[in-house]
């Protein structure tokens, strides 16, 4: 198959997006894979619309901001929507969101948005994945795949790659870590007190009221 992984990130490096991307390639290596990084508001410059729209299939793996897709990214739609309009294809699109929050249906109104994007492209949506404790993600990378905390991301990603296989449509899915509730906020806490010390600043500089 010709598959396209595309990174929706800002961050160019070191992504939980990123991540994802690269563990659903692990899974399909007799694949012809072309990768993109969507990291600004404008198309990468070596992209080929035209070899994009004859891929088998697109998957978009981008971070929830605001409930929706970051405005960068929609930027980039709107110039792909563009020409798909006057340039229809076979394409069949799916969706990686991942977010801060512990729930992953959280991501359920950006996975909406892309599902109206396909519509509006004329494209086949095939399926959205919710990836909830997406800020746990990169600090996993020393945990092997399916072990683990890492091991309900790992299923999905998995699932998506056989239903990529087929050209399946079905339900979104979406996915907790596998950690405490209690635990993930604790974890998440202690990044916020020291990411505020790196910068200069006090754990009480996080009430001020500006």
């Amino acid at each position: 198959m010709k598959i396209a992984l595309i990174n929706g990130s800002p961050k160019i490096k070191n992504s939980a997006s990123g991540m994802l991307l690269d563990e659903l390639k692990s899974l399909r290596s007799g694949d012809c894979i072309t990768e993109y990084g969507f990291h600004t508001p404008a198309l990468p410059s070596e992209m080929d619309l035209e070899a994009f729209a004859q891929q088998d299939a697109a998957v978009f793996a981008l971070p929830l901001y605001v409930d929706g897709v970051p405005s960068h990214l929609l930027n980039c739609l709107c110039r792909l929507e563009q020409y798909f309009v006057k340039h229809p294809s076979n394409l069949t699109v799916y969706a990686i969101v991942n977010c801060g929050f512990f729930e992953g249906n959280q991501n359920r109104h950006a996975l909406e948005i892309m599902k109206n994007w396909c519509a509006r492209c004329g494209l086949k949506w095939g399926q959205g994945v919710g990836i909830g404790g997406g800020g746990m993600l990169t600090g996993l990378q020393s945990v092997p795949a399916g072990k683990g905390p890492r091991k309900n991301f790992s299923a999905a990603v998995r699932q998506l790659s056989e239903h990529i296989t087929v050209g399946k449509s079905t339900e979104d899915i979406y996915v907790l870590p596998n950690v405490p509730r209690f635990a993930y906020k604790m974890g998440a806490k202690a990044e916020w007190r020291q990411q505020i010390k790196m910068n200069g600043l006090t754990e009480k500089d996080l009430f001020r009221k500006l």
